[in-house]
């Protein structure tokens, strides 16, 4: 399953302004009133005036990069479920985790994002783990959170601990279902082996575009 993510605008949505290299911008996908899927990319310092739609699947904060003239556009810059989780999962309190090279440190957590990503969040790392991408190793000090460790960094992030019951996974069945174009069908009840699989493999371009 390929999810339909638009590329990374190379300007503003809200200003207008052309994103600058390692400005940090405010990613959004949301559901419009008229059902369409779309990205909105939003400068940091514009975030405030930025008036989401009612429905956003997730949110997240990226530095912007120019593409280089000699990288693979159909391969650079491609952002797959790993990535992803990489974006939106937060790293483990207490804990150093190494950057990327041009890879900008990560902001203060947000609550308001944190709470929005969750759903996807979860289905997320129930899928890597079982791809075994990634590893729980333990669990927050609070104990309300999964410490999960990234097999290829050993990055550690905190994924919120959630009821994984069959609502769940019908739920975010049909986040997925709409983000593919299958539509709004409200999912039949589906073992969550069954989801994941279906959700395999599952990729996002992130490359910048023209808009």
């Amino acid at each position: 399953m390929e999810l339909n993510l638009h590329a990374i605008a190379t300007k503003c949505f809200v200003s207008g302004r052309e994103f600058q290299e390692n400005d940090r911008v405010v990613s959004y996908l949301v559901r419009e009133a008229n059902g369409e899927v779309i990205r909105r990319d939003v400068a940091l310092e514009e975030d405030g005036r930025f008036m989401p739609p009612a429905f956003v699947f997730c949110r997240w904060t990226v530095g912007f990069k120019h593409r280089k003239a000699e990288e693979n556009s159909a391969q650079t810059l491609k952002l797959t479920s790993e990535n992803l989780f990489l974006s939106l999962a937060p790293p483990s309190e207490g804990y150093q985790n190494t950057l990327a090279e041009g890879e900008l440190p990560p902001m203060e957590r947000d609550p308001e994002a944190d709470a929005t990503n969750t759903p996807m969040l979860q289905f997320l790392a129930l899928m890597l783990e079982r791809k075994r991408a990634i590893k729980p190793i333990g669990k927050s000090a609070d104990g309300l959170r999964t410490v999960y460790e990234h097999r290829g960094t050993h990055n550690r992030y905190e994924v919120p601990i959630g009821d994984l019951n069959v609502e769940f996974f019908q739920k975010i069945q049909e986040h997925l279902g709409v983000l593919v174009g299958t539509g709004k069908k409200k999912p039949e009840a589906t073992a969550p082996a069954a989801v994941i699989a279906a959700a395999e493999p599952s990729a996002v371009s992130d490359q910048p575009s023209a808009s």
